[in-house]
C-alpha cells in the first residue's frame, strides 16, 4: 500500500503523518465528535502546515478544534504546539503540569534542541517553538477529564519515559493515546506474528518502576487499541503489553552489564553496540526478515537514543 500522509482509523480519528525525519517515525491524531475537534501530538512547527491542510481539504472551521493535547513535551510530540495555537484561535492546549511552564516559555526547550543539533540542523528537523500565552493553557491532573462533543476523554498521568508525560484514555474508541509510555512500533517490523514494539528511554528522565507501573496502569483499563506517536494504531494491546514490560527490564540489565565492563568515555558506544544486538535479535524473533541496513534505517535513531537514555540512567543513579 502507498504511504499514506493521513490516514482513516475508524472511530472518528484520523492519523496524520508529521513528516519528521522520515515517513513512519511520527504521528499525530486528529479526533472528532459531532462538530468539536481536538488534535493530539502535534509533531514539530514544521508538521503545522500539514495539520492545517487536513482541516482545509475537510472543510473544518479552525475555530472548532477545541483542544491541542501534546502527551508531553519532547519536542517530536510537542514541537508544534505555539505554532498550532496561534493558527486554532478558540483551542485550549492541555499539558501535564510539569510541562505547562515549556511551553508557555519555550526558551529552555529551543536552548536546549538548538546546543544537540546546531542551529542548521535544529531548524531543518524542528523548525522554530513558539510560546503559547498562559491564559489559553489548561493543566490536567491525574484523572481529569476534558469533553469534546460527545466524547470524554480521561486524563491518566504516566510517568517514566518523563515526568511530564500523560495518556488519553477515549472510551469511545476503547482506545489510549500513549505518547512514549507504550513503547515503539514502526510499520516495517510488522511481521505475521503482528506488530513489533518496544520501549523508549529517550534521554534525560528514564524510570524503569515508574514506566513499568505506567504500562500496568494503561493495561488495567481494558482497552482495544493503543494510538502510538511512534507509529499508528496497534491492536490487542494486552499480549503487547505482556512483551513490552519484560523488555523494560532485559534494557536495565542490558545498561548494567555495559556498565561493568565498560569505560566512562566508552560507555555509550558499549551500549549503542549492545542495544543494537539485542533489538535486532529480539527482531528476527519476531520474524522481520528485513536486511541489517534496513534495519538500521529503521531503528538507527532509537538504538542511539535508548542508549544515550540509558547512560543518563546509569549516572543518575550513581549519583544519588
Amino acid at each position: 500500500m502507498p504511504f499514506q500522509t493521513y490516514q482513516d482509523l475508524g472511530h472518528g480519528i484520523t492519523r496524520i503523518d508529521t513528516a519528521m525525519v522520515r515517513e513512519e517515525l511520527a504521528a499525530c491524531y486528529l479526533l472528532q465528535s459531532n462538530d468539536e475537534f481536538a488534535i493530539i501530538e502535534t509533531g514539530t512547527h514544521n508538521t503545522v502546515p500539514i495539520i492545517l491542510s487536513l482541516l482545509e481539504s475537510r472543510g473544518i472551521d479552525r475555530c472548532a478544534v477545541r483542544y491541542v493535547i501534546p502527551t508531553h513535551v519532547h519536542l517530536d510530540h510537542a514541537g508544534g504546539v505555539g505554532g498550532l495555537m496561534e493558527a486554532l484561535p478558540e483551542a485550549t492546549l492541555l499539558v501535564h503540569p510539569r510541562g505547562a511552564r515549556h511551553m508557555i516559555d519555550p526558551s529552555k526547550l529551543k536552548a536546549g534542541a538548538t546546543a544537540v543539533y546546531g542551529e542548521k540542523l535544529f531548524a531543518e528537523i524542528y523548525g522554530d517553538i513558539l510560546p503559547v500565552e498562559e491564559s489559553r493553557v489548561r493543566t490536567m491532573n491525574d484523572g481529569d477529564k476534558a469533553q469534546v462533543g460527545e466524547r470524554c476523554l480521561v486524563f491518566y498521568d504516566t510517568p517514566g519515559h518523563a515526568r511530564h508525560h500523560f495518556c488519553v484514555h477515549d472510551p469511545a474508541s476503547g482506545g489510549i493515546f500513549t505518547g512514549d509510555t507504550f513503547g515503539l512500533s514502526y510499520p516495517p517490523l510488522t511481521t505475521a506474528s503482528g506488530p513489533f514494539i518496544m520501549p523508549t528511554t529517550t534521554p534525560v528522565q528514564f524510570d524503569p518502576p515508574a514506566l513499568k507501573a505506567s504500562i500496568e496502569k494503561l493495561l488495567s483499563l481494558n482497552p482495544e487499541r493503543m494510538y502510538l506517536t511512534h507509529y499508528g494504531v496497534v491492536e490487542n494491546p494486552q499480549a503487547l503489553g505482556e512483551r513490552l514490560v519484560p523488555m523494560v527490564d532485559d534494557y536495565v540489565a542490558l545498561a548494567e552489564k555495559a556498565a561493568g565492563y565498560a569505560k566512562a568515555d566508552t560507555l555509550e558506544n558499549a551500549l549503542m553496540t549492545a542495544m543494537r544486538d539485542y533489538l535486532f535479535g529480539k527482531v528476527r524473533e519476531h520474524g522481520c526478515e528485513l536486511p541489517d541496513a534496513e534495519l538500521d534505517a529503521v531503528l538507527g535513531m532509537d538504538i542511539k537514543l535508548n542508549s544515550q537514555g540509558l547512560a543518563v540512567w546509569l549516572g543518575n543513579r550513581q549519583s544519588a
